[in-house]
């Protein structure tokens, strides 16, 4: 059925102009503007697909944000997702596609959008920004539309473009593209769906599509999974690559191909002018120069290097991205957390977990050809880490090199007498049959401000020319086997961050009061204890804010928590080797920022939860108050082989708790002590919990008496605590369950196990349980490793 009607109107051109787009859009008002978008065929993207349309549709979402890192496939999916309105007519009168890109002015968007309205004439030409906006938005509102932003970089004023805001009664939509998930948040979406690289199967399928089934014979697919495989799920370096190799037939070029992709991926044909300057855009997106450094200092680390949150923000500090030389040490921490959470946001970084990040490849492959001019300087920034070395590379010219990275290799010695007067930067950590280092390569460094020796088991001294290293400010010992400071260590007049965590075979620091600029001091599983001639030195160290440390004997507690500043500054405290019969937890009180506390093999009877404020100090406020928490930084406690102890309530004032460990304590019968815990404070316990781990407790029965909500826990880990028999969870109990494991051995301990109501335990059973199956001894092995270095650990203000 159709209709035919005429209009005899004495108008001039422009006028018929807008008559004509009047009556347009009434002619096609039910049949939605869509411009079909064209795309190629994909590989898994099928689900994302279906989620993402899924949400977009839902009733109330106005906003919709896709976020991932560059070349991952988000411009293909949104394509799809545009495309798919051509098969809903009638939910939505008009589909606007526009591409924003970085850069882009607001009147480029407003002539995109007003293209697609008709609304383009010689009159829209002449009109400014805000006539513009005005004619765009009498045309949409009152419309259900879908505006398609893809590729943007910062939020889209959508008032001074002239979009009305989407809201549910007018059912409009604004969905996005973006690599930050910073801009999602400013754009209305604080769920934004994240558009990640392929799982290794689809992104194996992809790659075979490129490269061909005639090129993939036999003896080739092996060397071309390796190849795949270097593009880490990346979409768009599985396609270049793919395309790239499609005419490779033989094995001596797939040969080839691995080891340019592994030794300098930049140097692979296309990498430098069809990969890398498209994720480039993100680098450039950063604001400023120092949070760029901060990234390119990520790609230091070898492939796929799970980096600590902790010590990437030292090195940070230390190497003057961060902080200033005058600011508080916590203010400069908290803003190194800033600028990484703002390149996670970037999709520039991947987070781990709470305590690590992680490079994508191809990123970091993109950072070594930023750091290095884009290829041009090559030996500025050389990053040979985990590659298999044995001895120090050859380097044409030394006195260009900026920073260097050879951890994580065999590098036995180091006899080098080449000069590096330009470097700044030297990782030589975890090269475990490193047991000589010469004094004149050191001696040539006098612009080294970080030198990490960390994990070099074998290396038992230092030469002495590492005291004339007049700019050096991070020091990394830790877990090295040094017996003793260098003659003239004490001369080293910037050094600020010096770390011997796990030293043990030093038993001295003795003339540290001389560092005059140290700031950071860990000290934690040397071989160095917190006595009273050790505590008077830090006492000299006026510049001193954080300082982990070991104690034996409860002479050295008692200095050390009487000395204000001192416990001030304690972020991690070892306990080991009391013998008491009670322990009086209020000598901790005074350690305001302790972050870690470690009991281990002591025999106490008991522990005083009596805490008062002493009469002489002013500044204990919390505790004469038994409802308020005293720990309020405590996040990790560990308590190993003390005999005696029958229960831990104390832990009651530890609200911010994230690990709690407790192994080997004969006696422990319960954490938490009804009658106790009535007289010490009502905040309710493990409200920050993630981590629990109870380990050989043969007596222990009980965690707690009653449910707990446990909101972010994720993991309870129980090995041979044969009476522990209920857990107290209920049905409405840890609300992320798909992120939530219970581990127990012996397995048969699962099937004794006491619920709640029969709600918990369909709940709670079989879904979370994961049965630990390995040897004990492997068990006890990694658990020594995993708990025994403060790597995993990390301090937050």
């Amino acid at each position: 059925m159709g209709c035919c009607f005429s209009v005899q109107y004495s108008a001039d051109d422009q006028t018929l102009i807008r008559i004509y787009n009047f009556l347009y859009g009434i002619i096609n008002r039910n049949s939605p503007e869509v411009e079909e978008m064209p795309t190629h065929p994909t590989v898994g993207q099928e689900e994302m697909l279906e989620k993402a349309w899924n949400r977009l549709m839902e009733v109330g979402v106005g906003f919709m944000g896709l976020h991932g890192m560059g070349g991952v496939g988000k411009t293909t999916l949104f394509k799809k997702i545009n495309n798919k309105f051509t098969e809903n007519a009638g939910r939505f009168d008009i589909v606007i596609w526009v591409v924003v890109s970085q850069g882009a002015k607001m009147s480029k968007l407003q002539d995109d959008i007003a293209q697609k309205l008709h609304l383009c004439d010689e009159v829209w030409k002449n009109k400014n920004e805000s006539d513009k906006a005005t004619d765009i938005y009498r045309v949409l509102n009152g419309k259900r539309f879908v505006l398609m932003l893809d590729d943007i970089w910062e939020k889209v004023d959508l008032e001074a473009i002239g979009v009305p805001f989407p809201t549910r009664e007018n059912g409009c939509k604004v969905a996005f593209t973006t690599r930050s998930r910073d801009v999602c948040g400013s754009m209305e979406d604080h769920e934004p769906m994240e558009v990640e690289c392929l799982e290794w199967n689809k992104a194996w399928e992809l790659f075979q599509k490129k490269v061909g089934d005639k090129t993939l014979s036999p003896d080739i697919v092996e060397q071309a999974k390796k190849v795949a495989k270097k593009c880490c799920g990346l979409p768009l370096a599985l396609n270049v690559i793919g395309e790239t190799m499609s005419a490779k037939t033989t094995v001596e070029e797939w040969n080839h191909a691995v080891n340019v992709l592994t030794r300098s991926a930049a140097e692979f044909f296309n990498m430098d002018n069809k990969i890398l300057p498209i994720l480039k855009f993100s680098y450039d997106s950063l604001v400023d120069k120092h949070i760029q450094l901060c990234f390119l200092y990520c790609a230091l680390f070898p492939e796929d290097y799970k980096i600590s949150k902790e010590k990437l923000i030292d090195y940070w500090i230390c190497e003057g991205f961060i902080g200033e030389d005058d600011q508080d040490i916590k203010d400069a921490i908290n803003q190194g957390y800033v600028e990484l959470g703002t390149l996670i946001r970037a999709n520039l970084v991947m987070e781990v977990n709470r305590d690590k990040v992680v490079m994508h490849d191809v990123v970091r492959e993109m950072a070594l050809w930023i750091a290095s001019d884009l290829g041009k300087q090559r030996e500025t920034f050389i990053v040979q880490a985990r590659v298999g070395l044995s001895r120090i590379p050859k380097v044409k010219d030394w006195g260009a090199v900026r920073r260097m990275s050879l951890m994580n290799n065999d590098i036995e010695e180091i006899t080098c007498t080449s000069k590096c007067s330009e470097l700044t930067t030297l990782f030589l950590q975890n090269n475990y049959n490193l047991k000589n280092l010469s004094g004149e390569f050191i001696r040539s460094m006098q612009k080294l401000v970080v030198l990490d020796l960390s994990g070099n088991r074998r290396l038992n001294k230092l030469p002495e020319q590492i005291s004339e290293l007049a700019s050096l400010q991070f020091l990394g010992l830790s877990s090295t086997d040094i017996e003793k400071l260098p003659v003239g260590f004490q001369e080293l007049e910037k050094l600020t961050h010096l770390d011997l965590t796990d030293s043990r075979r030093l038993c001295s620091i003795s003339g540290i009061s001389k560092l005059s600029s140290l700031r950071i001091l860990k000290l934690m599983y040397s071989n160095v204890d917190g006595d009273v001639s050790l505590l008077k030195e830090l006492q000299l160290l006026e510049h001193l804010q954080v300082l982990t440390v070991n104690i034996c004997t409860e002479l050295g507690l008692k200095q050390l928590s009487y000395d204000q500043r001192l416990a001030n500054c304690t972020t991690g405290l070892r306990i080991y080797g009391f013998q008491q019969k009670l322990f009086d937890i209020s000598l901790l009180a005074s350690m305001k920022n302790l972050s870690l506390l470690k009991v281990e093999n002591s025999q106490v009877l008991e522990i005083n939860t009596d805490i008062k404020c002493r009469e002489s100090e002013t500044n204990f406020s919390d505790l004469q108050n038994p409802t308020r928490p005293c720990f309020t930084n405590l996040s990790w406690v560990r308590i190993s082989g003390c005999n005696g102890i029958k229960d831990l309530t104390w832990v009651l004032f530890a609200p911010n708790l994230v690990i709690l460990s407790i192994d080997y304590s004969d006696d422990v019968e319960e954490i938490i002590n009804k009658e106790k815990s009535t007289t010490l404070t009502d905040i309710p316990p493990f409200q920050k919990l993630e981590i629990l781990y109870l380990q050989c407790l043969p007596k222990l029965e009980s965690i707690y008496w009653s449910p707990l909500p446990f909101q972010v826990l994720g993991h309870i880990k129980v090995i041979d605590c044969p009476n522990l028999r209920k857990f107290p969870l209920n049905a409405a109990s840890v609300p992320r369950l798909e992120e939530f494991v219970i581990e127990m051995y012996p397995r048969e301990q699962k099937t004794e196990l006491e619920w709640e109501d029969e709600d918990t335990k369909n709940r709670f059973l079989p879904s979370s349980f994961k049965l630990v199956t390995i040897s004990l001894n492997l068990f006890c092995f990694s658990y020594f490793m995993f708990f025994s270095s403060l790597s995993f650990f990390h301090v937050r203000y």
